[in-house]
């Protein structure tokens, strides 16, 4: 029983340092790059940009959001966003950039695939559209990988089932 007792505590313990991580407060702009990590956790990936690294914490294949946390060159915290939403997207342009412009601007994508007939690599993106819809944005990448499309519907795991087959 003591045992058991035990158990629950230290489950009780993990899950409410879960929930407080999870409810940091965002960085401030200015912060030395070991402090955001300290607060954040590690991160998912780390861009090497020309002005200085770049942190990414994407929350996950079912999750719609993302966040870069940007540094100069003394990796210093000069930005910190979500990336996953209209003006984040409007960053990519069509025939300009390419996969690691996307992966900069967006991150890690929630799932590749390859669409043979018009050989395009497609990475999709869930996201929250106008912060209510359950959405996915699809990259449309050609051979040299430059973007060659985007396309938004909605988020195929999330829609509501209709049918019966």
């Amino acid at each position: 029983m003591k045992n058991l007792l035990k158990l629950a505590i230290t489950i009780a313990i993990a899950a409410l340092a879960g929930c407080a991580a999870w409810n940091t407060p965002p960085p401030q702009l200015g912060e030395a790059r070991a402090a955001v990590e300290a607060r954040l956790g590690r991160p998912t990936n780390v861009y090497q940009l020309s002005s200085g690294p770049e942190l990414e914490y994407a929350t996950g294949p079912y999750g719609q959001a993302t966040y870069m946390a940007r540094f100069g060159p003394d990796e210093r915290l000069i930005s910190y966003e979500q990336v996953l939403d209209t003006p984040g997207f409007a960053r990519i342009k069509v025939g300009v950039s390419t996969q690691q412009d996307v992966l900069n601007t967006l991150g890690r994508p929630t799932e590749k695939s390859y669409l043979s007939l018009p050989k395009l690599h497609v990475w999709s993106y869930r996201y929250k559209e106008s912060g209510v819809w359950d959405s996915m944005m699809h990259v449309h990448f050609d051979h040299d990988g430059i973007v060659r499309m985007m396309m938004n519907g909605p988020d195929p795991d999330k829609e509501e089932r209709r049918f019966f087959w």
